[in-house]
């Protein structure tokens, strides 16, 4: 696939999933926009998509929870590329524990993290879309925005919020060629176990994260009046059905 002239927004862009489907993107020659908080990761991003010959990369350190910073971010995008034809937001927080040991920071953090970047970029990239009549918006609540798990409860809070919010969100934009689809990721081997420690998981038998990009960018570019809404995928150890 050839994408020539289209750019791609991806938040979240300098590690795990972000960071493969930049490189599915910059593949296929599209104008890449990477950003995240840790400028140094974007700078080696950066770095390798150029050197396997995409000279039309962007990259921004952005905290997506900072309106003025998305604001930036948008400016310098249409400035630089024109467009913005594809939203891929990847940003997030993983907070794992049971209900009797979270804080209302923890709580706090999850909500910012998970749902009110999501709110910022979309308020700041929708009607760009609207007015150019096509975007593709790629949205991750993963399985956690769809179904509940034990130690889950203020990150499914976040994630089901953000379900919601795109579900809202595709019937106001149905008429301003804007497509959105929903990633209902399960068990995905990226740094968001890391940080978990309340939880024993065997990461060999979960999804990669370039299986997560690979999914991302079918939704993504799809042709003709087929919209891919929803994708659930996982490992087969973590079936939901």
């Amino acid at each position: 696939m050839n994408l020539e002239n289209k750019t791609v927004l991806i938040v979240g862009a300098g590690r795990g999933i972000g960071r493969a489907t930049a490189e599915l993107f910059s593949e296929a020659h599209a104008n890449v926009v990477i950003c995240s908080r840790n400028f140094a990761e974007l700078m080696e991003l950066e770095y390798k998509l150029n050197s396997k010959g995409n000279p039309n990369v962007l990259a921004m350190e952005v905290d997506a929870s900072v309106e003025s910073d998305v604001q930036t971010l948008i400016d310098e995008t249409l400035k630089k590329f024109g467009s913005i034809d594809f939203l891929v937001h990847t940003a997030g927080l993983g907070i794992l524990k049971p209900f009797s040991d979270l804080t209302l920071k923890d709580f706090e953090d999850s909500i910012n993290a998970n749902l009110k970047t999501a709110f910022i970029v979309l308020k700041a990239v929708l009607p760009v879309m609207a007015k150019q009549k096509f975007g593709r918006v790629v949205m991750i609540p993963g399985v956690l925005g769809k179904a509940p798990m034990i130690q889950a409860s203020v990150y499914c809070a976040a994630k089901y919020g953000l379900t919601g919010m795109i579900k809202c969100l595709k019937e106001e934009y149905r008429r301003s060629g804007i497509r959105f689809s929903l990633m209902h990721f399960g068990g995905v081997n990226s740094t968001f176990w890391d940080g978990i420690s309340t939880m024993r998981v065997d990461r060999s038998k979960m999804l990669t994260v370039e299986d997560a990009a690979k999914a991302i960018f079918f939704a993504a570019t799809q042709d003709g009046e087929g919209v891919v809404a929803e994708i659930a995928l996982m490992p087969e150890s973590h079936q939901l059905i």
